[in-house]
């Protein structure tokens, strides 16, 4: 496991150097666990393993140790992708400065388990659109779902979930399909899933999310009585006046879903026969 860094810590090692303390009890993984390490004015030992101080530690970014050095958990390919501290422990992302995960009132991990409540995973299959650092497959597990199939785009995305702590392992209940799930989705067959989670980028990141073809995809693979969780925040409706949610909801209609507006989503179900 590498250590993580973050100003917090940063400023907690400086402190406590100022103060003359030989030992600091600290988190090394975004508030998950707390461990012990030794301090000199030189550098810091961790578990056997000898790091230096940060140089300079910016804000808002979380640090990994890489080739003898602390690196930002960041990369460049076609977008800048970044692990982002919070107050609450449990990161968020951003893809080229917009935020992927509510973080400002509330723990962007506890947000996921409220969402997910909504569809009741326990012993259910459960499709995850976008699974993003994979908070909602976190709560599904621990609701003992029966399966967990999810879906991420970004094999960037994925290398994050790879340094986070608080990402859920791969495996068992859990399958992660690096995939644009706008394709993908055509291949699960019909009725093969009782619930949905569906956090997508926003509209104009990913368009083809919010499309009726894919929502009439949504529709098909859910089974009767299904529900589904649509998260759309409320994008641009300050600047021009555009009302996501209830877009969202007209078109999971024409989908043939029941839908009603919760919170900053969509909840819609299929009807039994």
């Amino acid at each position: 496991m590498t250590p993580l860094l973050t100003l917090k810590v940063h400023e907690q090692f400086q402190k406590a150097l100022r103060a003359g303390a030989a030992e600091l009890t600290c988190s090394l993984d975004l508030d998950r666990t707390t461990t012990s390490v030794t301090l000199e004015q030189s550098g810091w030992t961790w578990q056997g393993q000898r790091y230096p101080y940060l140089e300079k530690c910016k804000e808002r970014t979380v640090y990994y140790w890489r080739d003898g050095e602390f690196a930002p958990v960041s990369r460049f390919g076609s977008s800048l992708i970044k692990l982002v501290p919070t107050d609450w422990g449990p990161p968020t992302f951003e893809i080229d400065g917009i935020k992927m995960l509510v973080s400002e009132k509330i723990s962007p991990y506890q947000d996921a388990q409220a969402k997910v409540a909504l569809i009741e995973p326990r012993g259910k299959t459960i499709l995850d659109t976008c699974g993003g650092l994979g908070y909602f497959a976190v709560w599904c597990l621990a609701d003992a779902a029966a399966q967990i199939i999810s879906f991420e785009k970004n094999p960037d995305v994925i290398w994050l979930r790879s340094l986070n702590p608080w990402s859920p392992p791969v495996g068992g209940a859990l399958s992660l399909t690096q995939g644009d799930v706008s394709e993908k989705i055509a291949e699960l067959p019909d009725a093969s899933v009782d619930a949905i989670l569906h956090d997508p980028p926003r509209f104009g990141i990913a368009g083809e999310l919010y499309s009726q073809e894919f929502y009439d995809q949504l529709a098909r693979v859910l089974r009767r009585g299904g529900r589904m969780f649509h998260y759309t925040g409320t994008p641009n409706k300050l600047t021009t006046g555009r009302d996501v949610p209830n877009e969202v909801a007209t078109r999971l209609k024409r989908s043939g879903l029941k839908t009603r507006l919760h919170g900053d989503g969509v909840l819609a179900s299929k009807g039994s026969r």
